[in-house]
């Protein structure tokens, strides 16, 4: 097994004035091997990791799972940002000067850390991924990866909110220690 921890959440949920406490786990499937061992200097978004090359490495138990990936060009990572700790409400992103609800960014420190990331995949060798694309820190704890379907994944969008103009930012931006714990 290469990760070795479970992620667990406790969850309220309310219905009808009444709350209830579930507990969710999730397991990490394998890791993401990348070559950034700081987030200092990183990409922010997969689009400044155009040329980034990468692993994804699959604990063996989940191999078969993989049948058929081969046949994507391009796959999505969720993965657990597993540096981060704590959270704030109010960030202020790489590409605006001006604090925003984490909600409404793609901050790593959030109430629960799950990132995502779209790389494209490369070639598979047995429970191994190789991937470009990868903006991660190395040794990211990987929690599922799904197919990517321009027909289900692309959305004509109306609106990008703050970020309307900026995207091309993401391109050139790297990441500094804003987001480490206080």
């Amino acid at each position: 097994m290469l990760c070795a921890f479970v992620v667990v959440v406790c969850l309220v949920r309310f219905k009808s004035g009444a709350h209830k406490i579930m507990k969710i786990q999730f397991r990490p499937i394998g890791v993401i091997r990348s070559p950034f061992q700081d987030v200092k200097g990183m990409p922010i978004q997969p689009s400044g990791a155009v040329d980034v090359q990468g692993k994804v490495i699959l604990d063996t138990a989940f191999e078969e799972g993989l049948t058929d990936i081969e046949g994507f060009s391009h796959i999505i990572l969720l993965y657990l940002f597993h540096r981060s700790e704590g959270y704030q409400l109010m960030v202020k992103p790489f590409l605006d000067d001006k604090h925003h609800g984490v909600f409404a960014t793609r901050a790593p420190r959030r109430p629960n850390p799950i990132g995502l990331s779209i790389v494209e995949l490369i070639k598979r060798q047995k429970n191994v991924l190789h991937i470009r694309g990868v903006d991660v820190l190395d040794n990211t704890p990987l929690l599922d990866i799904k197919p990517y379907a321009p027909a289900f994944d692309i959305v004509r969008v109306s609106s990008a909110g703050w970020l309307e103009g900026k995207e091309c930012e993401a391109c050139l931006k790297k990441a500094d220690e804003r987001f480490k714990k206080i």
